[in-house]
């Protein structure tokens, strides 16, 4: 679309007055995720952040310690601090009032100049963004300062403010600010942040801000919770650990000076590690200038290059090692390793404004080169932990290489090729390829799937039988699971691969709900004991290997009825055939009919059913009863499946006794 004036489409120009900039408040209120990330619910709680950074900095620099945060019964938000208080009066420097810099324009603040340490040396906010941006985003903004002897009160109304700067006198030495703001739905598609986001930024701030107070009141609910560490990380690791763990927490400190490039200025770093070694907790957490660095960046990449090389090290050092064996991975120490990290920096690079990572190359290079040195001190100090740490990630590594090795072979064997039809013995595939449609029922037996192969629809119907009853995966590991024929043919027709749950060998798992063939799953056996057994380890299996399709309400269970009542036609009537799944239904059919004579029979098995019977009660999607396998208490349905069907005998026994005068078994119900 070249020169001026030059037409578009629909007849619009795109000419020199085409171009337009927005000002004031719309820079934030039309465009928010380019400050906040998003215009949704996590940019609203980063608009809260941006706030709440700037007590944090205060209170970093020796100012206060104690940070009130609030949720009010409005809808509103506040955050209170005993820091300096925020400096609001005339500015001769910059020839206008600092509440207008510091709310109302974009990048201002006194953060720009924290290279020489003048005002703050390690800062949280940096961009001069926070509080004008959160002040721009909302329906109504309030600020009460304390400091010089004066209270400066303010308020603004959707960007702009009213009644401009309030100043009197107060009595007394004590400074501070309070910033109270309701987040506007005009800007933010949802606004209500729930509870446990506050509960858990004020922990992790608790955390890297050792001796710092946060309060957290909760109007609408009622509560007031503290959190407060005094040996910050230190202390939070210890937490985590319990009275467990390879290793006893150690802390790592250092701090230095240097510059990512040779033409940027040097600046400061100092960071803090706490970390132990566990074989039943892992962690990893980073924190920069005290925000959580929820994708890592340089701190993360430091921390993964000295584990890996100086316990590598530590290996070949003490022969742990098998001859030609490969060195260990990251994945193998992280298995084990409950770290927590704090650096600080007087210059950072953030990704972005929600400073989720950091990619300075300066901190990287110092954080690798002093966690290198350190931990080497430590393995020579601490010889017989640094031995079973060592012990304990031969044998990580080893299980993920099994794993690893397993997830190919099982992959292999349950994934491979696309014609199931021909690798699958007795599976009896349907014509559509459209799985929204298409079914498969799993039946009991050769007879049953020669009935219902007669009776189904065989454009969107497959069938695949499982003969006797097939392995109890609760109780069984996954390599007797996956040597079973029955399950790895049942696993390959479904196509979505295996959810695997344990520790070490989730890289087994190789689900992909979108290759799953069909819509739904249908368990169909007879109605009888050993037919409800064969479909509970059926559901048994889907639950251990498939749980999703379980969770997602594909799976479902066909009913069978229990008796088949005929009624002989009289003149000019045809004879009349009733279904009923339960005696309740068999004695209301049977009222309904009268005096009718009626041939009441008990319902076969499925593998001597005719197939129209077949079609009319199981499979016809218009006359069959499905009923559909919706856990609504996962934990309740694991509870479940582990006392009938796991290792738990002694309970199973007692429940038996409690509740095995409740079961009567249907075929003696008269």
């Amino acid at each position: 679309m070249g020169g001026n004036g030059r037409r578009m489409a629909k007849g619009k120009t795109y000419g020199n007055e085409s171009i337009s900039s927005l000002k004031g408040a719309d820079r934030v209120r039309l465009r928010p995720s380019v400050i906040f990330g998003s215009d949704g619910l996590e940019g609203c709680q980063h608009s809260f952040f941006e706030i709440l950074s700037n007590s944090i900095d205060e209170a970093r620099e020796g100012y206060g310690k104690r940070i009130e945060v609030r949720r009010n019964r409005d809808g509103s938000l506040s955050v209170k601090d005993e820091g300096r208080g925020i400096p609001l009066d005339y500015n001769e420097k910059e020839g206008r009032f600092n509440w207008e810099l510091v709310y109302c324009e974009l990048y201002a603040g006194g953060k720009y100049d924290n290279l020489s340490g003048e005002s703050y040396e390690y800062s949280l906010g940096l961009n001069g963004l926070g509080a004008c941006a959160t002040q721009y985003a909302s329906e109504w903004f309030e600020v009460s300062v304390q400091r010089d002897g004066f209270r400066y009160e303010l308020r603004f109304e959707r960007g702009e403010n009213v009644g401009g700067l309030r100043k009197t006198p107060v009595a007394g030495r004590g400074t501070g600010s309070f910033q109270k703001w309701k987040p506007d739905r005009e800007v933010f598609t949802e606004t209500d942040i729930p509870a446990s986001y506050f509960t858990d930024v004020l922990k992790r701030q608790a955390i890297v801000n050792p001796g710092v107070e946060f309060v957290f009141v909760d109007e609408p609910v009622g509560t007031r919770e503290t959190y407060l560490y005094p040996e910050g990380i230190e202390g939070y690791v210890k937490e985590l650990a319990g009275d467990g763990g390879l290793s006893r927490p150690v802390l790592f400190e250092a701090a230095g000076r240097g510059r990512d490039r040779e033409d940027k200025p040097e600046y400061k770093v100092k960071f803090s590690l706490a970390f132990c070694f566990h074989n039943e907790v892992n962690a990893l957490e980073y924190y920069h200038n005290s925000s959580w660095l929820e994708h890592g960046g340089s701190p993360d990449k430091a921390v993964r290059s000295a584990f890996v090389s100086e316990l590598d090290k530590l290996l070949k050092a003490r022969g742990k090692y098998k001859a030609e064996e490969a060195r260990i991975a990251f994945p193998d120490v992280q298995d084990s390793l409950l770290l927590v990290a704090s650096s600080f920096s007087t210059a950072t690079s953030y990704e972005n404004q929600t400073k989720k990572a950091i990619s300075n190359r300066f901190i990287q290079e110092f954080m690798t080169e002093q966690i290198r040195r350190r931990l080497e001190v430590w393995t020579v100090e601490n010889r017989a932990e640094a031995d079973r740490v060592a012990d304990q990630l031969l044998a990580n590594k080893r299980s993920r290489e099994s794993a690893e090795k397993q997830r190919l072979n099982l992959r292999k064997k349950l994934m491979g090729g696309v014609d199931i039809a021909n690798r699958v013995k007795k599976y009896v595939d349907c014509r559509t390829r459209d799985t929204s449609v298409r079914e498969l029922y799993i039946v009991e037996g050769d007879s049953a799937l020669g009935s219902c192969k007669l009776g189904r629809d065989a454009e969107f119907q497959a069938i695949m039988p499982v003969r006797g009853k097939i392995l109890n995966c609760l109780k069984a590991d996954y390599e007797s699971i996956f040597r079973s024929d029955v399950i790895t043919d049942l696993v390959k027709v479904l196509g979505c691969g295996v959810e695997i749950q344990t520790k070490h060998n989730r890289d087994l798992s190789a689900f992909d709900m979108g290759s799953l063939r069909f819509a739904r799953v249908i368990v169909c056996t007879d109605a009888d004991v050993d037919g409800f057994q064969i479909r509970t380890l059926i559901l048994a299996m889907l639950y251990r290997l498939v749980p999703s399709l379980i969770e997602s309400g594909k799976v479902h269970i066909a009913e069978s009825p229990l008796f088949e009542i005929t009624v002989k036609g009289g003149k000019g009537r045809e004879e009349q055939t009733y279904f009923a799944y339960t005696e309740r239904e068999k004695a209301e059919t049977l009222a309904r009919i009268g005096d009718a004579k009626a041939t009441i029979q008990r319902s076969k098995g499925l593998g001597e059913n005719e197939p129209e019977m077949m079609w009319r009660t199981t499979m016809n999607p218009a006359t069959r009863r499905l009923v559909r396998v919706m856990p609504e208490d996962a934990r309740r349905t694991a509870e479940v499946f582990e006392l009938l069907l796991g290792d738990n005998l002694a309970g199973r026994k007692a429940h038996i006794e409690t509740h095995g005068h409740r079961w009567r078994d249907m075929l003696d119900i008269g």
